[in-house]
Parts: C-alpha cells; structure tokens; sequence
C-alpha cells in the first residue's frame, strides 16, 4: 500500500527505533507524535522540525500527526476554549509548514480509549489488550490506576498522568455536557479550524469512540455510520474527514466496516486507516485484541482491505495494536514485532487483490 506508517512516540517515549520501523517492508511513513506537549498548547515549530529532520533521515515521511489532543475546555465548551482553538489553529499552521497533511484528533471525554485489561492471556501464549465490561467498576479513578500500573512503565496515550490527576474534576465539569452539547461543541470546534486546514492543505481525521459505547455516563459521538454523516454535516469540507479505526468501529458487533468503508471512501472523506482486528468474547461486545488475520479475530480484514482497493484508497494507513509476542515488554499494544507482521500482511492482502484486477 502507498502510504503505510507505523506509530512512533519518539526517542524518549519509544522502545522501538527508527532504524527498526525503516526495516519493516513497505512502510513509507512515520505516524507522529509531540508526546510531552500538553493539551491546548501550541506545538513548537523547532520540535516539529526536529522530529521531521529525524524522520526524514532515517528514510521515512511525516505527513501524519496522531495526535493533536483537544483540550477539554473546547470539549466541555467552556468560555476559555476559544483561546485552546486559537492554539490548535496555530499548530495547524505549524504542521502545515514541515509538510503535514492529515491529523488524527479525537473528540471524546475524559478518556481516549478504555480497556480493563493490558495483558490478557491468548491460547498461543501471546498476550493482548482486552475489554470485559464486568471489570468496569463505577470508579473511573481505578481503571486509570490499573492502565498506569499495568503499562511496563510507559505513559499510555490518553491517559498522561498529569491527565490522570485530574479525573474528579473532568468528571464533574463533563456532568452537563450530553450528546448533543458535546456534538455543538464539535461544531464550534470545527467551523473555527476547518478554513485553517482548507487554506493549509490539512485534513482533519476524526478518530471513532474506543470502544463505541456510553462509558461512566459520559456521551460517545463517533460511534458507527449515522454518527459518521452526523459529524459531516456538522461542516461541509472535504477536509473534514475520518479515521476509520477497524477494531473501535468493530468492536460493536453491529457496525459493518467494510460497508462503512465503501460509502465514506467514495466520497474521500477517509483520510486514515488504522487496521487491526478483535475477538469478541461473548454476545455483549466483550473483546479482546488479536493478530491481524481475518482468522484470528472477528473481522473480515480481506473485505475491509478490498473495500479501500475498490475505492483506490490513496490515503494513510497504519496497524494499530497489536500483541505482545516473542517475549516483548514494550508499551501494551504497541509493541514492535506483532504490529510488523500486521503491516505484511495488509500489504500482502492489499498485493494479491491489487494482481488479481490486473
């Protein structure tokens, strides 16, 4: 595939180097982050350059930015967000000049992504993330505690400890906020930034809720496709867009990724992929992570795959996590070597549908 990335943290929060993710064949792109940038504050051009210069020497593009957190204050829609949003435009305008082109953003509360297990046991003696709604107590402070605990001394995206510090607080000012105060304070969020991008040539990639439920009352509104035309409609741009996560979206047995593939990549309003696959425990939505292999999980990666060859998917894509093998102990879910066989095996899948049309 053209622009397959791989997800780095940087020198400082990264066990896996450069040098290994240029040895990964055909991955072109490095999928960036400023880890150590809090929330709201603008992205420093010469941190941004140092890490394009880094990217760029060892072989590799940075085009994509994952992520640009919002801060909560626009989320919540506080009187102080418009000056966080003239922040994220600054960033835009920074990332734009060394060369970016799409961000992934996500707009959810409190947590970016759940799950109640960092080291769930698989039967091949790998381990793998997992979420079993029994184990969500009505106490967000403990899952917080669990994920920094359970994290082999890595700061989990989404879930910085300075972020952590604050969950009774965050909790009590989401508590007005429902689904469609959280969907206004999107679209204040996005007719600010969305003429920045389309002046800047960068394209905004919504992430999906993770998983795609209501989560300690809090509201999810990325959640399947209706949630999807919703949000595009919030504001009519072909730089407002999404990243279609396989495994968040199929983590609800309901939602059809494929289909929802076809109807959005018509229309080149997906701007990123991040392809893995899960396994659902039971018929309530519990799930665990699994190998890329449309065996190993519950979804059908070849169709998902074919679903972007029949559009001619042109934009970016990534494996997103995967599991520990080979007696790695790096960050959960982002470890090296599962992640390199997913991107195998989606070039390959992606190779042998391209050869077969031809």
């Amino acid at each position: 595939m053209k622009n397959m990335g791989f997800r780095w943290y940087g020198d400082n929060n990264d066990s896996i180097t450069l040098s290994d993710i240029r040895q990964i064949p055909g991955v072109s792109q490095v999928v960036g982050t400023l880890f150590d940038i809090p929330a709201g504050e603008v992205w420093p051009k010469d941190q941004i350059k140092h890490l394009k210069d880094e990217v760029e020497a060892a072989g590799l593009k940075l085009e994509v930015i994952e992520s640009v957190n919002v801060h909560d204050d626009i989320k919540i829609g506080l009187p102080s967000r418009d000056k966080y949003i003239e922040n994220y435009i600054q960033t835009i305008r920074n990332l734009a000049e060394y060369g970016v082109k799409v961000i992934c953003y996500n707009f959810m509360p409190v947590f970016d992504w759940v799950r109640t297990d960092l080291h769930y046991p698989l039967a091949d003696g790998s381990t793998a993330m997992a979420f079993e709604q029994k184990y969500l107590t009505d106490d967000p402070q403990s899952i917080a505690d669990a994920m920094q605990k359970n994290s082999n001394g890595y700061v989990q995206a989404g879930w910085e400890p300075e972020r952590m510090a604050e969950i009774k607080r965050l909790m009590a000012a989401y508590k007005d906020v429902d689904t469609e105060k959280l969907t206004a304070n999107l679209k204040y969020f996005l007719d600010a930034i969305i003429p920045v991008c389309e002046e800047c040539d960068v394209r905004m990639a919504m992430h999906p809720d993770d998983p795609p439920r209501e989560l300690f009352g809090l509201p999810r509104i990325y959640k399947n496709r209706d949630d999807m035309l919703k949000i595009e409609q919030l504001h009519e741009s072909p730089y407002n867009g999404f990243t279609i996560c396989c495994g968040s979206l199929g983590e609800n047995p309901e939602n059809d990724v494929p289909a929802i593939i076809r109807e959005f990549a018509a229309r080149d309003r997906v701007f990123f992929i991040h392809g893995r696959n899960i396994k659902f425990l039971n018929k309530d939505g519990d799930f665990h992570e699994s190998a890329a292999l449309s065996s190993e999980g519950s979804l059908d990666m070849y169709e998902i795959i074919k679903a972007l060859h029949d559009n001619n998917y042109q934009g970016y894509i990534r494996p997103d996590h995967g599991r520990d093998i080979w007696n790695e102990n790096g960050r959960p879910g982002y470890g090296l070597y599962d992640r390199a066989l997913s991107i195998t095996y989606l070039n390959g899948l992606w190779e042998a549908i391209d050869k077969d049309r031809k």
